[in-house]
């Protein structure tokens, strides 16, 4: 890749990494459009090491209260002792994270083969647009993400799971399935964005394995400069989304990802 695809595809990937709108469905349309290269693994595992540090970062208060939290909780394990909130929102984060590394594990070669295709990464932005507007068309959206319960992060955990089929955006699908919950817009989003954690290192570890078994030769200039642009560009996402989410709502995003599908459908013909 020359200097301008690096840049914009590191944009791609730190901006959709966290917004509702699929970052499959926009890295698809650089090689449709303008007949670009695959970006490659080592570029893929800086991207996700830029989202990753920039998600850290921005939580980094937080992240450090719920690692206290959780090692004080774990004497109460079976006790009748209650938790702390800090510590609740610890365990629903990694309880959250058990249907997708299940599911990864199981189906991620059956999706890789099977539902790659610009198709399905269309109608699935479609789709899954139109459930967010459902979503977020609810009355009562007034919880915390410190109030959830089991019910709730199982539901949200196999919405994440849902996100293997390319085009659904995890980001999207765990916000819609926290809407659903009764979440406020602010505290889907957070969640969502705290719950992407253990699912970039997941993720991002297993691009690594591959980067050390493949014999490919990395570009260490190229792969910074990815890893930095994607980094504060997905810090300055995260940051504008929080701050104005519950001012705007959902529709922007859902208008546009009705719009990319339908982009989508047309370049590949139907």
């Amino acid at each position: 890749m020359d200097l301008l695809q690096t840049i914009i595809l590191a944009l791609i990937q730190g901006l959709t990494e966290f917004l509702p709108i699929s970052s499959s469905a926009h890295l698809i349309l650089p090689s449709e459009l303008f007949g670009w290269p695959d970006q490659g693994l080592a570029f893929d595992v800086a991207v996700h090491v830029g989202s990753l540090v920039a998600v850290i970062i921005y939580f980094r208060i937080e992240v450090k209260d719920m690692i206290v939290a959780w090692f004080s909780s774990l004497p109460k394990l079976f006790s009748s002792q209650s938790f702390e909130p800090n510590a609740r929102l610890a365990w629903a984060i990694l309880l959250g994270t058990i249907p997708v590394g299940i599911f990864g594990l199981l189906l991620q070669s059956f999706i890789e083969n099977n539902f790659r295709s610009a198709f399905v990464i269309a109608i699935a932005t479609i789709a899954f647009a139109l459930l967010l507007w459902v979503a977020d068309r609810r009355t009562r959206l007034n919880r915390d993400e410190y109030s959830l319960k089991l019910k709730d992060i199982i539901v949200i955990g196999c919405a994440q799971a849902v996100a293997l089929i390319p085009g659904t955006s995890r980001s999207g699908i765990t916000m819609t399935a926290g809407l659903m919950m009764g979440l406020s817009r602010a505290a889907s989003a957070r969640f969502s964005f705290l719950l992407s954690i253990p699912v970039i290192i997941l993720a991002g570890g297993l691009l690594m394995l591959e980067l050390i078994q493949s014999p490919v030769v990395v570009d260490w200039p190229q792969i910074a400069l990815g890893t930095g642009i994607a980094t504060l560009s997905a810090y300055a996402c995260i940051h504008l989304f929080l701050v104005l989410i519950e001012r705007i709502g959902f529709l922007p995003f859902i208008i546009y990802r009705i719009v990319l599908g339908g982009v989508l459908l047309m370049l590949v013909g139907v």
